[in-house]
């Protein structure tokens, strides 16, 4: 069991960074960076998935963090409708679509399985210890 002393420590969490980093990236080349409500809206969408994640375990309580976890998934949903906008708009290729749908799919599930580990767990406080994959 590994003690998970801070939000970076989540596998979690750097998984929804790497998603963070992948949407910049494809929203910052040419005819989707031209589209502003969309990039406003995937971007913030994208941050708050790693946002939630961070907040939820620096409140110090498996219930709260859970509230958040959940608050994180449902970005990650918000996030794949729009890089579907994305997709529709030809902003994005068919593979790079692919590719970060399937980074929110798999955040999306490892957002679930904490969020079911921590309904079962007795542990109630920041400190939590997980195991591997969580």
């Amino acid at each position: 069991m590994a003690n998970i002393e801070r939000f970076e420590d989540l596998e979690v969490w750097q998984k929804a960074r790497e998603i963070n980093r992948a949407i910049y990236s494809v929203s910052s080349e040419a005819k989707f960076s031209k589209d502003f409500a969309l990039v406003n809206q995937i971007r913030r969408a994208s941050i708050s998935i790693l946002s939630n994640i961070a907040e939820g375990f620096e409140r110090n309580g498996d219930k709260e963090f859970v509230q958040f976890l959940l608050v994180a998934k449902g970005s990650c949903g918000e996030v794949r409708a729009q890089l579907y906008v994305a997709l529709d708009q030809n902003y994005v290729e068919q593979g790079t679509f692919e590719k970060i749908n399937l980074m929110l799919n798999e955040t999306s599930r490892m957002i679930a399985g904490l969020v079911k580990y921590l309904k079962q767990s007795e542990l109630k406080g920041a400190r939590y210890k997980v195991t591997g994959g969580n």
